[in-house]
């Protein structure tokens, strides 16, 4: 499983970072080169204590599993961004 956090770290200052969103995926496959992943999102509604304001479940598909990290965060990213768009 990946576990994605995105925080807003307010003027550089660490000790008053907000966590903003959260992300979990997870490998639906038998590990080949190309794979289906499992996405959980939730955005922030309140930071302290965490409450989230959406959640939404859903699947990525067809990624390479040989390309960078970055790739699959950044169709995480993307599908989340279509769903908050649904709200």
């Amino acid at each position: 499983m990946l576990r994605i956090t995105v925080e807003l770290v307010s003027g550089g200052r660490e000790h008053a970072k907000r966590v903003l969103a959260k992300a979990e995926v997870s490998n639906m496959s038998d590990l080949g080169d190309v794979a289906d992943y499992t996405v959980e999102v939730e955005t922030a509604a309140r930071m302290e204590p965490w409450q989230p304001e959406w959640e939404r479940r859903g699947v990525v598909h067809g990624h390479n599993r040989s390309s960078s990290v970055w790739s699959l965060v950044a169709k995480v990213a993307a599908w989340a961004t279509k769903e908050s768009e649904k709200r």
